[in-house]
């Protein structure tokens, strides 16, 4: 089929999008500017690819599938509407891009990405799917002459719900993109219940507060109790984590934390469900090098280490900000220095309070505007909310020579030369901190 993807230059369209390039199908797409992406999707899998919208982009295609941010005023849905074209959302495509596969579906609110990419470097014959660059191939894809898949569920739309799960890994729950769920926790638990109980095998952290209430059959991993002797060294002045998981013996992994150790029990314990053997899953996991914007090194020096992070919820920065600690404490830096995004007024007001706390510990803390993602202004006093900190506002930063340069009103006003500099958010920082903009 001819199939074209509006709103293509999102991590998980152009995933759907790569996907089915490598199932035969002849791909085009559409995005509100240029990016890494947009010009991967051309140059690797030839699609053609219209900057900025136009109706003429969806002329002579077989379908059309669009992401959860296009609006039916959009130039090229309207247009497939007059052509009678079959449109579909990214949430609906899932039904039959995923329905004939053995899908190893992982969801969560935080850690999903991590876990994919994990549960992916340990079973490295089966195709992926994943929000996320991992940077073990280099991609958000990878392609197998199979029909296992690897999948990075989404419930931020109920989507998880069409993906077919024959095993299913739930990280933690913990309400987020209230806004779609109407505010209604009940019907927000409810998803999660419902994914689960569409798997023949589900593999669940069961300290987390909703998943523990659960009845539902499934393994249960008890971070306090079955994973021990958490520690965390450098390799090459990257950090790794070591534990001991059950009596299947030590495991090192890439990242640091609880988390991280969380995770990868959690895709250990799949792998084991799913038949691998363990001599296999700790040879495996040594592939697996991080995730782009999870905890991404992007200069390593020995003086200035400058990581970008995802991170754009408390919970996720929080944890984030104390493996930052201990990174700055095992490379003997004496500076920990955070620049936030904040992503969405929605979710910045919905949780300021988390916001405020989840920076403690930081010498210096500079806040850029809050990347809208196509929402409405709101007033928000984040200068007042966050005045228990060394803050700097600012309007954008930059990296250059291996200095962040921080920018107001037009002017370098302040650089960082040295210690540990990470930023966090989910809008265009990433590529302000990598120089790119």
């Amino acid at each position: 089929m001819k199939i074209h993807f509006i709103g293509i230059g999102g991590i998980g369209l152009s995933a759907l999008a790569k996907f089915l390039a490598n199932e035969g199908h002849t791909i085009s797409g559409s995005d509100i500017k240029q990016t890494e992406i947009t010009n991967d999707l051309a140059m690797s899998f030839g699609a053609k690819i219209t900057i900025p919208h136009h109706k003429d982009a969806v002329d002579g295609v077989d379908r059309v599938i669009y992401s959860a941010a296009v609006r039916k005023n959009n130039p090229e849905y309207q247009r497939a509407v007059e052509l009678d074209i079959e449109l579909l959302s990214r949430k609906e495509a899932l039904v039959s891009i995923l329905g004939d596969k053995e899908v190893y579906a992982v969801g969560g609110a935080h850690g999903k990405s991590t876990t994919s990419a994990i549960l992916s470097s340990m079973l490295p014959h089966t195709n992926a799917l994943i929000g996320a660059i991992s940077k073990e191939f280099g991609s958000n894809v990878r392609h197998a002459e199979n029909n296992r898949v690897v999948f990075e569920a989404d419930e931020s739309d109920e989507s998880f719900l069409n993906s077919n799960p024959y095993l299913a890994i739930v990280t933690n729950v913990e309400p987020e993109h209230m806004e779609y769920y109407e505010y209604d926790e009940e019907r927000f638990y409810s998803a999660y219940r419902n994914f689960l109980s569409l798997a023949k095998i589900r593999v669940i952290n069961a300290e987390d507060e909703f998943l523990s209430t659960l009845e539902l059959d499934a393994i249960r991993v008890y971070p306090s109790r079955d994973i021990k002797n958490i520690e965390y060294i450098l390799i090459d002045g990257e950090p790794y984590t070591r534990f001991e998981l059950l009596e299947y013996g030590v495991f090192e992994v890439f990242g640091l934390g609880t988390h991280i150790a969380l995770d990868t029990a959690l895709a250990i314990i799949a792998g084991v469900e799913l038949g691998e053997k363990i001599e296999d899953i700790k040879k495996n996991l040594l592939s697996y090098k991080g995730i782009k914007k999870r905890f991404d090194i992007i200069e390593n020096q020995e003086n200035i280490v400058v990581i970008d992070d995802y991170g754009h919820h408390p919970t996720e920065i929080k944890v984030t900000m104390d493996a930052l600690k201990t990174y700055n404490q095992l490379r003997n830096f004496t500076k920990l220095q955070v620049i936030w995004q904040p992503h969405k007024y929605s979710r910045t007001m919905d949780n300021l309070t988390g916001f405020i706390e989840c920076f403690e510990g930081v010498d210096e803390l500079v806040v850029l505007p809050i990347w809208s993602a196509g929402e409405l202004t709101m007033d928000i006093d984040l200068k007042g909310a966050l005045s228990r900190y060394n803050l700097t506002m600012a309007d954008s930063i930059t990296k250059e020579d291996g200095i962040v340069k921080i920018i107001k009103d037009g002017h370098g006003i302040k650089e960082f030369h040295e210690g540990l500099i990470t930023a966090f958010g989910a809008g265009d920082i990433t590529y302000q901190i990598r120089g790119e903009l």
